[in-house]
Order: C-alpha cells, then structure tokens, then sequence
C-alpha cells in the first residue's frame, strides 16, 4: 500500500497563508527546495483541490534559471495529478485528471492500487484526508515567522497520535518535522 503523504510550509503560529491569503513569507530558499525536491523525488501522484492545482499549475510551464526550480518542475511534471473540485470547467497540465468530489473510498483504494508515494496538498483538501484518518505521514516546514492568523496547517478537530520520524534545521530557521501518524 503507498502512503499518503500531506506537506505544508507553515509559519511558527501554524498558518500556510496569512488573513490576507498570502505566502510570500514561505518561499523556501535554494537549501530548504533542494531538500524538497528530495522528499518528492517518490511521489507519484498529487492530490490537489482547485486552488492549489491552481497554484501548482505554474510548475508546467515554470522557466525557472535557478537550479532547484528547474530540477523540481521535472519532478512535479512527470507525476500524476488528480484535481477534486465541483467548480473547476478543465484542467490544463499534462497527466491530471478531474474528479468533482472528494471520497475517502476512492482515496483508499488509490493507495491499495498506487506503487509509489501519493501526496495530498492544500489546507482544505489535506484536511479532509487528515480527518478521514488516510494520511500516513506528515511533512511541515516550520518559517520563521508569525502571521497571527489565517489559513490554518492543520483542521480544527484533529486528534492524531504521532511518531517523530525525522527533523532538519536549515541555516535560514526553516524546521522540517517529519512524523508517521501511529493511529
């Protein structure tokens, strides 16, 4: 069976995005995406609700010069995509599908059937999965910074118990916190 892996880059008070909807405080720099693009290097399929498949969907075309850019929209382009929205009329990135809804059902059966790791990303859709008790692993980047509010990392009424599997500090206060989820 893959795991189902959910990823965030969050800022100490545990928000992806602040109470304006911005990020720009989570750009990792060259150290912390080079040790990304290690941990997606297995990835195989990406499960994305409409706005971060929005987001994301930069990585099809990105002409990035640096380095770590190039090398990770390699990464994301040769993985599956599967976009969940009722909204969405069409995807426009190679290897996606749509699918209007959201099934804990079908996400099982993606991890019984998948060979590779299987990534879940946004702070809705990660959520849901985290609720449904379907991820098998977490990975937050911790920022340096506290926003005060916004989108949250984590659902409100999450009860797991976990595992501390790995942790890395990088010279720019970024904390990566891999845990295994253990229930």
């Amino acid at each position: 069976m893959a795991p189902l892996v959910y990823s965030a880059i969050a800022s100490l008070d545990g928000y992806i995005a602040d109470a304006d909807g911005s990020f720009d405080w989570a750009a990792p720099d060259e150290e912390v995406h080079a040790y990304i693009n290690n941990l997606e290097r297995p990835i195989g399929t990406y499960l994305y609700g409409g706005r971060m498949y929005a987001t994301m969907s930069y990585w099809e075309t990105a002409d990035d010069p640096a380095p770590v850019s190039r090398e990770y929209a390699e990464i994301w382009r040769a993985a599956d995509k599967i976009v969940y929205s009722r909204s969405l009329p069409a995807v426009t990135t190679a290897r996606t599908r749509l699918e209007r809804e959201f099934t804990p059902d079908g996400v099982a059966q993606l991890k019984q059937s998948s060979p590779t790791a299987i990534s879940i990303g946004g702070a809705n859709l990660g959520g849901q999965a985290l609720l449904a008790g379907l991820v098998d692993e977490i990975h937050l980047f911790l920022v340096p910074v506290v926003v005060g509010g916004g989108t949250r990392a984590l659902p409100d009424g999450l009860t797991a118990r976990l595992e501390l599997a790995a942790e890395r500090r990088f010279a720019s206060g970024f904390v990566h916190l891999h845990y295994q989820v253990t229930n």
